[in-house]
């Protein structure tokens, strides 16, 4: 019997995937672990491995072909003894063919579950308008935020149908009953409601320009998810930002000191070049373990509190952005970091980085520094519950002792989701940061 091959989910919120290249062509022969194709996903491009053996009867989708959904039949494979020509011809079913024929790599470990995207259309307006309680004895369940968004528009938040967790009104909810949607009854905000003008369609936007003044680029995979990704973190987690100047004096003269003592390979080449943002990372890493209820992740159910500081480290890439992982930080040396990281940027600019080097992790860090930005602050990237913006190094003026000295001196702001963390934890823990990245040495104990 024929057997299709499906495309793979080879992350756990991948829906489409865009086929690259083919490696194999019709006629091939595979066998089970064969490499037979490129995927590209928003992040990546992954090699598919063959599980099963056999022949490639037909390709369905060719390579450049876009936005494949998930699980959709991309070729048949004629198994051992089968008529070549006769498994290509036979129409295949999607439904019946086996969720196996085809894999990212074996090695790959699962990787942690993404943070949800933004919620689809709400649920369907309720049939009675009498329903107005989501909880017990007629208790309206809402988020603290989607309580404060209703509030300054005017809508009662009994009104609107919420779409959270057991029907809890969350703040993309309040949003959509802004425009009339997702309310119970009546179908539009009370009268006494403020007039709120809904979000500009795009043929309204591009009214506002002179034609043939402008192009269109279509969104690639990866700005949409970085769209929607960014857009559900500012709706659904309440920022709050902590800002510190921190001397870096120290720092910089043992990072000149250790690359200077850095052995070489057989070109004379040294084998490590540490950078400040490497030693931001390690800083970062251990001062989560010493501040460890600002290690932690929130979730409905309860606070996810981590073990190890495994540190995302945003890096540039065409169209968007990725942040690879740093695993276990705290407990690797600043030669590891700079080396793995120097690995990681490489092969996310060819987005080559498996879902796993780049899902997950407690915290991150984005440094503009080399862009000459002074001081910023940075979305958090859900399941994490802090990011580090870190501005450029520079000469300033400072006190000390009544008088003013020249020091190295660089900003850094710490966004906090205050579900997760109050403010005086996140003053601890930008406060430990600042201890150890003002005293390295501190980082190697």
């Amino acid at each position: 019997m024929p057997i299709n091959i499906l495309m793979p989910a080879l992350s756990p919120t991948m829906e489409k995937g865009n086929l690259a290249k083919w490696l194999k062509k019709e006629g091939d022969k595979v066998k089970s672990g064969d490499v037979i194709a490129e995927i590209e996903t928003d992040k990546a491009t992954m090699e598919v491995e063959a599980i099963d053996e056999g022949t490639i009867a037909k390709i369905l989708v060719p390579e450049g072909t876009q936005d494949v959904p998930v699980n959709d039949v991309i070729a048949v494979l004629a198994g051992e003894g089968e008529d070549v020509k006769a498994a290509g011809s036979a129409k295949p079913s999607a439904s019946a063919a086996p969720p196996k024929a085809a894999e990212a790599p074996a090695t790959a470990p699962a990787a942690p579950k993404a943070a949800p995207a933004p919620a689809a259309a709400p649920a369907p307006q309720a049939a009675a308008p009498a329903a107005q309680s989501n909880g017990h004895g007629g208790r309206v369940f809402s988020s603290p935020l989607a309580r404060r968004l209703a509030k300054d528009a005017g809508i009662d938040v009994s009104m609107i149908a919420g779409t959270g967790p057991h029907g809890r009104v969350v703040a993309r909810d309040v949003e959509q009953a802004k425009s009339g949607k997702g309310l119970k009854a009546p179908a539009a905000a009370p009268s006494s409601a403020p007039s709120i003008a809904p979000t500009m369609s795009d043929k309204q936007i591009l009214s506002l320009f002179e034609p043939g003044s402008y192009d269109i680029v279509p969104h690639d995979g990866m700005r949409r998810t970085i769209a929607q990704r960014l857009t559900a973190s500012i709706q659904n987690v309440p920022h709050f930002y902590l800002t510190i100047d921190c001397d870096i004096g120290k720092l910089l003269a043992a990072r000149e000191e250790i690359n200077a003592a850095a052995p070489k390979d057989k070109e004379k080449k040294p084998l490590y070049k540490i950078s400040v943002n490497d030693f931001v990372i390690k800083a970062m890493a251990v001062a989560l373990q010493r501040i460890p209820n600002c290690n932690v992740s929130w979730t409905e159910s309860g606070m996810v509190k981590h073990h190890h500081s495994d540190v995302g480290v945003a890096v540039a890439m065409p169209g968007g952005l990725i942040t690879p992982i740093i695993r276990k930080a705290e407990t690797k040396t600043l030669s590891t970091i700079s080396n793995e990281m120097k690995d990681f940027a490489a092969r996310a600019r060819s987005r080559k980085l498996k879902p796993e080097e780049y899902q997950g992790g407690t915290t991150a860090v984005s440094n503009l520094g080399m862009y000459g930005i002074s001081h910023f602050t940075a979305v958090i990237n859900p399941p994490h519950a802090t990011i580090l913006a870190v501005g450029t190094s520079e000469e300033r003026p400072v006190v000390r002792g009544g008088k003013i000295e020249i020091a190295h001196m660089m900003s850094v702001t710490l966004s906090c989701d205050h579900r997760a963390i109050d403010g005086a934890l996140g003053a601890e823990l930008i406060g430990a940061f600042k201890q150890l990245i003002e005293n390295p040495v501190m980082m190697m104990v």
